[in-house]
């Protein structure tokens, strides 16, 4: 669990609400910046437990190193991540629930794993952006209700109308791109 007393600081407060609407309404787009705030979310989280005694910039340092981490890498393996992830997801899922119904697939087994796979990498980079989305909008949400002062009755109303927001940001701009890049130019 974060410190809350961190969450006081008015610094902190500032970079959490500018991040949070970053990853709001663009999260999809920047999708680098979205995972280095879950790796800088869990790292803090992470090094609040494991750093407990030590002093405050230094958990806030693991924790920013961890972020830029998971932000390289995000940007250099993002499609082979969801591409190994979906085909191991997909053959699994797909060889598993076949099972369920009886089937015996003996020496097929390895054959319907591959095709379940290939399912699998279809559907993940299909599902890709609905998933960074919905997730984005949740973190950025999260990110800027956590310094709100509000009754919780409150802070649950505005978390919720700010996924709302974000998701529509995200889903509307997404398809304005997507239409102004198959709209031939003249030319």
């Amino acid at each position: 669990m974060i410190d809350s007393t961190l969450l006081t600081n008015p610094g902190v407060q500032i970079i959490s609400v500018l991040v949070g609407i970053a990853v709001l309404v663009a999260g999809r787009r920047l999708f680098w910046l979205f995972v280095g705030v879950v790796g800088f979310a869990v790292g803090l989280s992470l090094a609040f437990q494991l750093l407990a005694d030590q002093p405050a910039w230094l958990i806030l340092v693991a924790a920013l190193i961890l972020g830029v981490v998971g932000a390289v890498v995000a940007i250099f393996v993002q499609t082979a991540a969801i591409g190994v992830a979906g085909f191991l997801v997909g053959g699994y899922v797909v060889v598993w629930l076949l099972q369920q119904f009886g089937l015996d697939l003996s020496q097929w087994g390895w054959i319907v794993f591959i095709i379940g796979g290939i399912l699998g990498v279809i559907l993940g980079l299909y599902l890709f952006d609905t998933a960074l989305i919905i997730l984005s909008s949740l973190a950025g949400a999260s990110l800027i209700v956590q310094v709100t002062n509000f009754s919780p009755l409150v802070t649950i109303l505005l978390f919720i109308i700010l996924v709302v927001i974000g998701l529509v940001i995200q889903t509307t701009t997404g398809r304005a791109r997507d239409v102004d890049d198959e709209t031939p130019t003249k030319g």
